[in-house]
């Protein structure tokens, strides 16, 4: 089963979430999609390699075989192309690699070339050439995985990591993809396709302002989802009357706790120094897997 946990602004707890639920179920990965600033890794203290150049393909302009005829910037709806009466200017940042020019090239001058945007980084409790590890909890995980996407300093898109990360994904496992803030391409991007989408939240009013902006992108891709409200006892209830109101699960609670938030501090995930806490996540894990069944069910 594939979750994603979102949020519709930055700091409700995501990555606290989805390291706390990886660290507490078994046969996972854990994937770090937030690629312009991943930091699941600071809560597991794993050996990171690289596993792979993230590239696009942009154009390659041959210009003896170029007559300037502009189709293909007409073509280009992100003006990465732009045809001048003597030269032909490429914007390689722009491009989103379609290959739609190479297309409507009428001359065959133009053709594609790599250009790596960004890498994707791995770790395992059981080792990729035996990563170092500092947290001694994580040798007895079994087989947990963890990877995340890393988009090069300078680069504006951060879907085509995301998707190269999503390709990592093992049929069978437990996935927990941790997304990008907000609900921008790199959101829907992360939690397209997955199983079941948890909604991080506080109780505040901007809290809930920016999960209904998050709502709405889940029930526009059809998605199963759920509500965690963090730092619950902040606020006010006004999150969970909306939930409420438009029959939203509340799945869990986690309170504002010293405790919790000192651990945080120190990148310590706290299912692992609090007892009662792995059971609270694993008991989620179980309520994710009915409400996905349920779905299912109302969908046939």
């Amino acid at each position: 089963m594939i979750i994603s946990v979102a949020s519709g602004k930055g700091g409700t707890g995501k990555t606290t979430i989805a390291t706390n639920l990886a660290l507490s179920i078994t046969n996972v990965q854990l994937l770090d999609c937030d690629a312009e600033e991943p930091d699941c890794h600071l809560f597991l203290n794993v050996g990171l390699k690289k596993v792979e150049d993230v590239y696009v393909y942009v154009p390659v302009i041959n210009k003896e075989k170029c007559d300037h005829c502009g189709k293909c910037s007409e073509f280009c709806q992100y003006n990465a192309i732009a045809v001048l009466p003597s030269d032909i200017l490429i914007f390689p940042v722009l491009c989103h690699g379609c290959g739609g020019c190479k297309l409507v090239c009428p001359g065959g001058a133009i053709t594609e070339e790599k250009r790596i945007i960004g890498t994707i980084e791995g770790a395992a409790a059981n080792g990729f050439d035996k990563p170092k590890v500092i947290h001694p909890f994580l040798t007895g995980l079994s087989k947990m995985e963890f990877y995340q996407g890393l988009l090069n300093i300078g680069e504006p898109m951060a879907t085509p990591v995301i998707k190269a990360l999503k390709k990592r994904i093992v049929k069978g496992k437990n996935a927990i993809l941790d997304s990008p803030p907000g609900t921008s391409c790199p959101v829907i991007e992360t939690i397209r396709g997955t199983d079941y989408c948890l909604l991080v939240t506080e109780p505040t009013p901007f809290g809930l302002h920016d999960l209904k902006l998050a709502i709405e992108v889940v029930k526009h891709l059809k998605l199963p989802f759920g509500i965690i409200i963090n730092r619950d006892g902040i606020g006010d209830n006004r999150v969970e009357k909306y939930c409420e109101e438009e029959n939203i699960p509340v799945l869990m609670k986690i309170p504002q706790n010293e405790d919790i938030a000192k651990l945080y501090s120190k990148g310590q995930p706290f299912v692992l120094e609090m007892p009662g806490w792995k059971e609270k996540f694993v008991h989620l894990h179980k309520l994710i897997q009915k409400e996905v069944k349920k779905s299912k069910e109302g969908f046939t």
